[in-house]
């Protein structure tokens, strides 16, 4: 599915784009709930899959002009480039935040991933026991996601290929972050330190990883949505139903390591109450603030869904 728009329509999508990077920088925070919130989803997966053999054939047969067009490629070049200039500039302010502030950072997210499985349960017309069985295997799946414990590994070319392959999938899925997906891996930081540093031969290799993991998903996804649209819908709002386990403002930090630029990394942690937070960490849990960000988040969701339903503005 294309979606017609004007011309300035395509700043519109570089914004979402940059909402897109900001979240996926977040580990537990995934940029297709965005892409779902902001009414992309479906044009997003189905331009994916429009980028393979047929678009390579179209491009020696058709030339350029018809394989942007087959390909949807202003979107695409929108909607990325807006995803690389959050990466490169808005993701540092968030991942400040995170560094400095994370209750009220999750807090902002829990709300707006609460309000997104309302967002997209309601498109759901009828509630049969198939459905509801999909909605709670993608609930259970992502909650016991959240649970696994990083690891660490030995970075190389091919552990950088295959962790793009991976992540992108997540990242493209609904309530299953790409971020969250590196630190299992135990590729979070190193990859962060290659976007600081532009490592380019890192980022490189890490990019070809994630070329070949979209180009290959979104057909998946892209059949989902053609025969099994309701199915697939419950599926991804289970995955962001349990993702919310992963978002919990207050954690208590079980295990953590040290990276080598002496910063704690936390491997393991439990949710706990804001009360057992103040009382464990001798430090405000700031629960006033953290639901004001909930409700904010919340009502962002609700904004989001305004504007996504006003073609003229896409």
């Amino acid at each position: 599915m294309k979606t017609l728009r004007p011309k300035g329509g395509y700043a519109g999508l570089a914004l979402r784009g940059m909402l897109m990077g900001a979240a996926d920088a977040v580990p537990g925070v995934s940029g297709g709930t965005i892409a779902f919130m902001t009414g992309i989803y479906e044009e997003l997966i189905f331009s994916l899959k429009q980028c393979g053999v047929s678009a390579l054939r179209m491009l020696f047969k058709d030339g350029i002009k018809a394989t942007w067009q087959h390909v949807n490629g202003g979107f695409l070049l929108a909607l990325f480039s807006g995803i690389i200039i959050s990466i490169l500039t808005l993701s540092r302010v968030v991942l400040y935040l995170l560094d400095n502030h994370p209750i009220l950072l999750w807090s902002f997210f829990f709300g707006l991933i609460l309000a997104a499985v309302w967002s997209l349960i309601r498109h759901i017309e009828k509630w049969t026991v198939g459905v509801l069985a999909t909605f709670l295997i993608g609930a259970v799946s992502a909650f016991l996601i959240t649970t696994i414990t990083p690891t660490t590994i030995e970075t190389s070319p091919l552990i950088i290929f295959l962790s793009g392959m991976i992540a992108i999938c997540a990242m493209i899925l609904p309530g299953i972050s790409g971020s969250f997906i590196l630190l299992l891996l135990g590729m979070y930081a190193p990859m962060l330190m290659a976007v600081k540093e532009l490592q380019l031969v890192t980022l490189c290799i890490f990019a070809s990883g994630c070329a070949t993991g979209l180009l290959s998903f979104s057909h998946v996804l892209s059949w989902m949505f053609k025969y099994y649209k309701t199915m697939t819908l419950a599926l991804l709002g289970g995955f962001m139903l349990g993702s919310l386990n992963k978002v919990w403002p207050w954690k208590q930090t079980i295990e953590s390591v040290i990276d080598r630029h002496g910063k704690e990394i936390p491997l393991d942690q439990n949710n706990i109450l804001p009360h057992t937070f103040e009382t464990f960490y001798t430090q405000p849990a700031y629960m006033w603030y953290a639901i004001i960000l909930m409700l904010f988040g919340m009502g962002m969701v609700v904004v989001l869904e305004k504007i996504s339903q006003r073609p003229a503005d896409n």
